[in-house]
């Protein structure tokens, strides 16, 4: 084989922290490409006159062409194109899961390794943002129209964007103290840096959007209330799906056991790792147990390492082959030295007493056939329980939608897990002139999906400001008149 398919087949691997010392900071792990690495990385493209890629793009971006852009050195022009269709590129181009998007369509992928995109989003985005030239495009004439969205997270603030920049006065409102939503409070500091997101934000502040912090929809206002007192056109509901799940067995309300919502939100959101020299504590445990298999127990379990834990077990009944989380970050996890206990699935907690964790019992489990969701299903396996003496338990097996702001709405339609229904194109709901999209519609999902869907919601809201009308002969059933 020659040099250059040699230079095609094997992607420009970003540095990182060695493990032993990442297992002991809240630093970002990957160090990013030089633009030397970046421009190297980039030639690998093939410019295909058909690119697939951008099909696996929930947002449509326009990969070839701002790859392009970095071929030719240009790579805050890079950024900016990307932003045409990507408000939050520096964001997506860590915690997408583009192995299973656009990099699972390259061509380069057939044969070798698929060009490094998310790894070229990235630097595009932190390249821009170093040197200061961030480009905010010249506002449209206002069309005289109110949006509200309801939630910061990603699905709120691309549906924020978009609005904005179709003229329209947009007003998001935030029920904590910071907006991003999940981006904020759910994910690791070393996988996502804060001021990455609060700068995002920034920047999409700067298109026009307002943004109102600790403002509780459902409780400070309800939608009839926002559509009729206060006059908004139109309403996006983009709250996500913030009630945590537990395992419902014998010993969870004993002290030690957080919910990986409460455990990640103290951790990131209020910097709990710094106690006291920010306001919010956490139980540090010696022995740390987490339940799950998706991103955020490997979040969880990878934060308690940080928080001095010198045992974290990583529980899930199901094998590696079935785990649900990014490759990379479980490779991530297992370097640093989290233990997985696979096919174990947990029976009880052990009460110390005095009212605290002591210890975790669980059985050995088998997989026989695929269950609904496609994935072998797991069966205990009959006198194979032990126990793991453990102080700190956090279950991270899933959430669902928080009913604080539906209850307030009678005529929303939900389905019988409490989501929003809504069109899977335009976000439409039940409820005139009120769409919704993101985990409050799905349960939870990636943030790249969750900005597709706030992007589709934003060119559908548009659309109805601009006739006022709309047909809702599709929903019938769900309560639309």
């Amino acid at each position: 084989m020659d040099e250059k398919k040699g230079k095609l087949k094997n992607r420009v691997k970003m540095r990182e922290q060695e493990p032993s010392v990442r297992a002991q900071n809240f630093m970002e792990v990957p160090y990013g490409y030089t633009p030397e690495e970046a421009a190297h990385e980039a030639s690998r493209c093939l410019n295909c006159l058909k690119p697939s890629c951008r099909e696996g793009c929930p947002v449509a971006v326009n990969i070839p062409s701002f790859i392009k852009l970095i071929k030719e050195g240009k790579f805050v022009e890079a950024a900016w194109k990307i932003k045409e269709d990507n408000a939050m590129p520096a964001v997506c181009g860590r915690v997408c899961p583009q192995e299973i998007q656009c990099e699972s369509l390259c061509v380069l992928g057939k044969k070798g390794e698929p060009v490094a995109i998310g790894n070229l989003e990235r630097f595009v985005a932190d390249y821009e943002r170093g040197i200061g030239e961030i480009q905010v495009p010249e506002r449209p004439k206002p069309t005289g129209r109110k949006v509200v969205i309801i939630g910061s997270g990603p699905a709120g603030l691309t549906c924020a964007a978009d609005l904005t920049k179709a003229g329209h006065k947009v007003t998001l409102f935030e029920a904590l103290h910071k907006p991003g939503g999940v981006l904020i409070y759910g994910i690791p500091e070393f996988r996502l840096p804060k001021a990455i997101v609060e700068q995002e934000v920034a920047y999409i502040k700067k298109l026009g959007v307002e943004v109102v912090a600790n403002a509780v929809i459902g409780n400070l206002y309800s939608l009839d209330e926002l559509l009729n007192e206060l006059g908004y056109d139109a309403c996006f509901i983009a709250t996500g799906a913030g009630l945590p799940m537990f395992l419902g067995i014998p010993g969870e309300n004993l002290n030690g056991v957080y919910s990986a919502n409460e455990f990640l939100t103290r951790a990131n959101l209020m910097k709990a790792y710094l106690f006291p020299e920010y306001d919010t504590p956490i139980k540090k445990g010696k022995k740390v147990a987490v339940f799950g298999g998706g991103n955020v127990a490997i979040d969880a379990a990878r934060v308690a390492l940080r928080l001095g834990a010198e045992k974290v077990y990583l529980i899930y009944r199901r094998s590696l082959d079935e785990m649900p989380a990014r490759k990379a970050e479980i490779h991530h996890a297992r370097e640093e030295g989290i233990e997985f206990m696979l096919l174990t699935n947990p029976l009880r907690f052990i009460d110390d007493g005095k009212g605290s964790v002591a210890a975790i019992e669980c059985i050995k489990m088998e997989l026989r056939e695929p269950d609904a969701s496609g994935r072998r299903k797991p069966v205990p396996i009959k006198g194979s329980e032990f126990r793991i003496e453990i102080n700190v338990a956090i279950p991270a097996i899933g959430t669902r939608s928080n009913p604080l702001l539906t209850k307030t709405a009678p005529d929303l339609a939900l389905n019988d897990k409490g989501y929003i229904i809504a069109d899977e194109e335009t976000g439409m709901t039940s409820k005139r002139g009120v769409f919704a999209g993101g985990d409050i519609i799905t349960g939870s999902a990636t943030v790249i999906l969750a900005m597709g869907a706030g992007r589709k919601a934003a060119k559908a809201i548009d659309e109805y400001l601009k006739w006022k009308h709309w047909d809702t002969s599709k929903l019938v059933g769900w309560g639309a008149e």
